[in-house]
């Protein structure tokens, strides 16, 4: 009995010592980030290359580049609302269809339908978020996304391939101004 209660004594002396912390252990090192990055930087930069390359052959035809980093062209623009585009939380009603570079039709208008999006306040792919603010009350605009703006480095797992340039035929058909509501 007497060994017992010290050697209950000795474990919450030993117990209650305060835990040392453990260093984390790192696998990822800082060479796999830097070969990470330069996979990207040539990623980005082939699927630019292929985007170029589409502009070029459809030399009929006037693109635009954004700060964001896609192409667009105007299939039709609603020159009477200059000015009316939408800005955060309004909603809007659009319908698209995706297309590879090839102009296979990957998603069409109809599997789509109209969509209704509330302006910043839902998820889109990013170059659909950025393209449709630059849009008004009826344009239709063609927009060419690299992956990075579109479905990114997997895919949709169905459609879309990984790291896949698209192309998104937009048109918007109403803005509803939060203001308004």
């Amino acid at each position: 009995m007497k060994y017992s209660f010290v050697t209950f004594i000795l474990f919450l002396l030993i117990s209650c010592s305060n835990p040392e912390a453990r260093r984390p252990i790192s696998h990822h090192t800082d060479s796999y980030l830097k070969k990470s990055i330069q996979r990207n930087k040539q990623i980005n930069a082939f699927e630019e290359e292929a985007i170029k390359y589409y502009i070029a052959q459809d030399s009929t035809n006037i693109y635009s580049s954004s700060t964001t980093g896609y192409w667009f062209r105007y299939l039709e623009r609603n020159e009477e609302l200059e000015g009316v585009n939408p800005k955060f939380e309004d909603t809007i009603i659009f319908n698209y269809e995706i297309s590879d570079l090839n102009n296979e039709v990957l998603y069409s208008y109809d599997e789509l339908g109209e969509v209704t999006y509330k302006i910043d306040k839902e998820n889109l792919e990013s170059g659909l978020q950025d393209g449709l603010k630059i849009m008004r009350e009826q344009d239709e605009i063609m927009f060419l996304f690299p992956s990075y703006k579109a479905f990114g480095i997997l895919g949709d797992k169905e459609k879309v391939g990984m790291n896949q340039s698209l192309i998104y035929k937009v048109k918007l058909i109403k803005i509803k101004s939060k203001k308004k509501e």
